[in-house]
């Protein structure tokens, strides 16, 4: 097995992780998203080295943003496809992004196209430890459930048939910077990550060193594995709180006008709180058009245990809930 030759400890652990996490199946077409910075270039060499033992079929794909910082990024990124000749797809988008959000939701759903475009069915990005450190402290500031702690897992379907693969998540970025400077990988120094401007930035390069330095070295670590733990607590209460979303909920046909909804009070009145939660959280979600906030929840929540002719003051699209006897009766207004 002489490839085994340059296998470094990280090729070795990436290897593990993919067998024990049965995250990439075998001879199959793997998408990897490259942006040209450190993490996606790790990855996709130790996904290249990796390929003889796995018989992937390997392209990449990298999302040009048009910001007049990255001018020559996807031509840098194209080159380093042609000299491990692999295919190269890229999508440029039609307009400019300005906000943090709005740029990882195109970036989504221009992976989506390429992907479906060419018949991949698994797309992997190089998010890493760090990514999933910042990620939960970035939620946590802003106010978030178990959900949004638990955010950036191993994988996760991006669209029908299209899984998201994220291999790197025992990865620090400290490591994916040593393995490209072995390597002798050409980096492209990213100018948007070094920018104070996105709050991600400066969990990056302010918040997370000050943890590091004055409470835990291991800090990214220890919130990655409280990521870990709330990510399969997340998923028991969200297949428990489905469950019970099956048994509560009523849809009433037949008036014209409104989209009308019966919960039942008393199946949900001997569920505990954390599931109450969920299940109301759960039908928000599929009813409006916005994400439910944690106040329109609660006000739902609270109608359980209300007394007859309760009523919600405030529901995104013009929606209300009233009690009715043991049902809580929800309209919205065909939009």
């Amino acid at each position: 097995m002489s490839h085994n030759q340059s296998w470094t400890p990280l090729h070795v652990r990436l290897h593990q992780t993919l067998r024990q996490r049965k995250l990439l199946k075998q001879h199959q077409p793997v998408l990897i998203a490259v942006s040209g910075g450190q993490d996606s270039l790790c990855l996709t060499k130790l996904l290249l080295d990796l390929q003889p033992k796995w018989g992937w079929h390997l392209a990449i794909a990298h999302c040009d943003h048009r910001w007049p910082k990255d001018e020559g990024m996807a031509a840098h990124v194209e080159q380093i496809a042609q000299s491990w000749g692999l295919p190269f797809m890229k999508q440029i988008a039609s307009e400019i992004t300005t906000s943090e959000a709005a740029a990882r939701q195109w970036r989504y759903q221009a992976l989506i196209e390429i992907a479906s475009t060419h018949g991949y069915s698994d797309v992997v990005t190089g998010h890493t430890k760090s990514d999933r450190a910042e990620t939960l402290l970035y939620n946590l500031i802003r106010g978030a459930g178990a959900d949004g702690l638990a955010a950036l897992t191993w994988q996760r379907p991006l669209a029908p048939g299209i899984e998201l693969v994220r291999p790197l998540l025992e990865v620090t970025r400290t490591e994916t910077l040593r393995f490209c400077q072995q390597k002798q990988l050409p980096i492209w120094l990213d100018t948007y990550n070094q920018s104070f401007k996105y709050a991600r930035n400066r969990i990056r390069q302010e918040l997370l060193p000050y943890l590091k330095n004055n409470f835990n070295r291991q800090v990214e670590t220890a919130l990655s594995q409280t990521a870990e733990l709330l990510r399969a607590d997340v998923e028991y209460l969200e297949n428990a709180a489905y469950q019970l979303r099956q048994e509560v909920i009523v849809e009433v046909s037949g008036e014209q006008a409104n989209i009308c909804v019966k919960l039942n009070r008393l199946s949900l009145r001997q569920a505990p709180l954390a599931l109450q939660r969920r299940v109301i959280r759960q039908f928000l979600q599929q009813k409006q058009p916005t994400a439910p906030s944690f106040e329109h929840i609660e006000e739902i929540t609270a109608l359980i245990t209300a007394p007859n002719r309760s009523r919600t003051s405030s529901l995104p699209g013009r929606a209300t809930a009233v009690v009715e006897g043991n049902w809580i009766i929800y309209r919205s207004p065909k939009s």
